[in-house]
């Protein structure tokens, strides 16, 4: 939209309809210390012409098009179907309010509960919320219902949690009195006997991300009985695609089941805004937190949606609220309902065996090549890690001039400077694949 300033005229009406002599005046509250004196440091002024011809200027200098991506570590280049921008940006969905409305909110209140009922497919728990900020916030609040329904104060981790998700954790912990323990990993999974160890009778809950940080397949079930077996709650961090080809949570005994919903049809937007999922098990239907959407009949017998299970502290007394997060992420969570929805279920499913196929080609494409090796061998969905001959952020940032963006450096979290994490998703062609084994060889021969 066109930036038209002021005039000095209006400026002046303005004033005077409010009753201020000048602008000064307007501001006599500010204590004159700590007012800006003298002038900005800014370019002299241009034309609108000339303003678009220097930002795309600026843009020319940015990396667009013909660019493959191999970037992953929680945010991944999934295809985005075009249908979902046109439904998200209807005015009756992008222009709405919190629905407190029932009789006025009726299509944002089906979408959530439509919402609601595909992630419950997905992932084969019970109940769902409307969504929350994004994994890493979902994860956090899954940690503190789980601290208050067992009344007990130990947190384990088990294996390779996103470190992000860990640091969020920790800040909501900090301050409960909730101490969080992170089991090792033994061969880039859970070392299931420090696991046995850890897990006490003051455990509140074990979370395991499956397929973990790295993109490694965890032993969930031998997991879930270890946090059964002391009588904890079994937290399980998913990404949504990977149910494609994987069981999910429900089936192998989780009660809490949270993840990052960008994989479904959210772009990468610059690292947000994103999607939390958050779902339960029935026994803790009154302790999710954040919004839900229910079905009802009115007096006259028709189908309505509205707000249910409100126990939001903006809706009842704050020390018996089940969160402090009193919204949901509204524009996304729609996004990844048109997406499942458009999908299905086969649709999702032939995503997954995309990832799968094309990651395990290229890996072992990267493992032909002379001093490359893959770091674990053992199965991985779309992700994996690979240890190469020279530090992989001289690698990733000679692959960059090449219009590749190689994947991330382990370093980043204090891991092996040689070790890179590459993810592959459906997006990637056959070529792109091929280019960055040829790329990637000629990099290391320099």
């Amino acid at each position: 939209m066109t930036y038209y300033p002021a005039t000095d005229d209006e400026r002046k009406e303005m004033l005077d309809a409010i009753g201020a002599e000048s602008f000064d005046e307007l501001i006599k509250n500010i204590p004159d210390d700590i007012r800006f004196k003298g002038n900005l440091d800014l370019p002299p002024r241009i034309s609108e012409c000339e303003t678009m011809r220097e930002l795309y200027r600026i843009a020319e200098t940015n990396l667009h098009a013909g660019i493959s991506n191999f970037l992953g570590g929680g945010s991944y280049d999934h295809v985005v179907p075009s249908a979902i921008g046109a439904i998200t940006s209807r005015s009756e969905f992008y222009t709405a309010y919190t629905p407190y409305q029932a009789e006025v909110s009726q299509g944002t209140l089906q979408s959530i509960y439509e919402f609601q009922s595909m992630i419950c497919q997905l992932t084969g728990m019970d109940i769902s919320n409307a969504s929350m900020y994004d994994g890493g916030s979902a994860l956090a609040e899954a940690t503190l219902l789980a601290a208050a329904h067992t009344k007990r104060t130990g947190i384990v981790i088990a294996g390779a949690l996103n470190p992000d998700y860990r640091q969020i954790i920790d800040t909501y912990c900090k301050s409960q009195d909730i101490n969080v323990q992170e089991i090792p990993l033994k061969k880039g999974v859970t070392d299931l006997s420090a696991l046995k160890k850890a897990v006490t009778d003051d455990t509140a809950a074990v979370i395991v991300q499956h397929p973990n940080f790295y993109g490694y397949l965890e032993d969930v079930t031998e997991i879930g009985e270890i946090a059964k077996s002391k009588k904890a709650l079994y937290i399980s961090v998913i990404n949504p695609i990977s149910l494609g080809v994987l069981s999910p949570p429900g089936e192998y005994g989780a009660d809490i089941t949270i993840g990052e919903g960008q994989p479904l049809g959210v772009g990468l937007n610059y690292g947000g805004p994103y999607l939390g999922i958050f779902a339960v098990k029935k026994f803790l239907m009154r302790k999710i937190p954040g919004r839900l959407s229910g079905i009802t009949v009115d007096r006259d017998g028709e189908r309505g949606f509205v707000l249910t299970l409100q126990t939001r502290e903006q809706q009842i007394r704050r020390e018996k609220a089940t969160s402090n997060i009193c919204t949901n992420q509204g524009l996304m969570m729609l996004a990844a309902t048109v997406y499942m929805a458009l999908l299905g279920k086969q649709g999702i499913q032939d995503v997954a065996k995309l990832c799968l196929q094309k990651s395990h080609y290229l890996a072992e494409k990267i493992r032909e090549i002379d001093g490359c090796s893959l770091k674990y061998d053992r199965p991985f969905f779309h992700e994996f890690i690979v240890t190469l001959p020279k530090p992989a952020k001289e690698v990733v940032r000679a692959l960059t001039d090449k219009k590749i963006l190689a994947g991330i450096p382990l370093s980043k979290w204090g891991g092996d400077p040689n070790d890179l994490m590459i993810a592959v998703t459906e997006r990637r062609l056959n070529h792109e694949l091929d280019s960055y084994v040829r790329e990637l060889k000629a990099v290391l021969k320099e």
